[in-house]
């Protein structure tokens, strides 16, 4: 019997448009950590091409989209939506990767954006969290991405490597976690400002983009930089691809085509990414 990946019930805000999966002309995967600018984006692909009616997209990790595409599916509420996308994004070369070992996917996959990391805290700093070294305090627990379902988590554990070696990564992603002073996200770190908004973590590693949409939503948050190269900055990578067996090839053909106009560059840059 296939094994499908699940995507918790909670996480239906993931999940845009599900009424519309199987009339879509158009079926977008996107790295769940844009969210935020994920409406917009959509609006103005149909503001350029208004003959594309119906389009469902999911905002899930990337990492557990990926799983859904292996798969050719995943369960929700106990039933199976499918893992046929037109097009997926990723912030992980190595899922293109995966992808294209298994011929799922056309080669001329290509970047169109960049993040990097920073810490988010309850505002005013309680803890007085100065950097990456502090997350090794037994006094701090941190909201930690899963390295199971979310690629920002492998961005973490190098950050962790770069800062403070083997020693740091064992403190934090084992002895820590046998402590319950390192908790993992459910799903993905969206679930991070709920938790330091309740009291339940210090802290949590996230993406720069979602401290300035916590922020831009009012949310008791603020944000600890981390120099670079520690938070990554030259590494992360955003990869949008073209799925071989997309039911709308060719409005996927347009979509990445839109993913490289002005009018992209303009949203990702509003929300605080850095376009390609």
């Amino acid at each position: 019997m296939k094994k499908f990946p699940i995507i918790p019930d909670q996480r239906k805000d993931d999940l845009h448009n599900l009424h519309l999966l199987d009339k879509a002309d158009f079926i977008l995967f996107l790295a769940g950590n844009q969210f935020m600018l994920a409406k917009k984006l959509i609006t103005n692909f149909q503001k350029k091409y208004p003959e594309i009616k119906n389009i469902f997209y999911e905002t899930l990790p990337p990492k557990l989209e990926l799983q859904q595409i292996l798969a050719n599916g995943a369960k929700f509420q106990n039933k199976i939506i499918p893992g046929n996308p037109d097009v997926y994004t990723s912030v992980s070369i190595e899922n293109m990767q995966i992808l294209e070992k298994e011929n799922l996917i056309f080669k001329d996959y290509f970047i169109y954006a960049h993040n990097k990391l920073s810490l988010m805290v309850p505002k005013g700093n309680p803890k007085k969290i100065k950097s990456v070294y502090d997350l090794a305090r037994t006094d701090i627990i941190i909201s930690q991405p899963n390295p199971e379902i979310e690629d920002i988590a492998q961005y973490t554990i190098n950050m962790y490597h770069q800062a403070g070696g083997k020693n740091l990564v064992k403190t934090i992603m084992k002895e820590k976690v046998k402590e319950g002073k390192t908790i993992f996200t459910t799903v993905h770190h969206r679930e991070t400002p709920n938790k330091i908004l309740k009291g339940e973590v210090d802290v949590g590693p996230v993406w720069h983009t979602e401290i300035l949409n916590a922020q831009q939503q009012g949310l008791e948050i603020e944000g600890v930089e981390i120099p670079s190269p520690l938070n990554q900055e030259t590494e992360v990578n955003y990869y949008a691809c073209l799925l071989k067996k997309a039911k709308n090839i060719e409005n996927g053909k347009r979509f990445l085509t839109f993913l490289k106009s002005d009018v992209v560059k303009n949203i990702y840059t509003k929300y605080g990414f850095i376009p390609e």
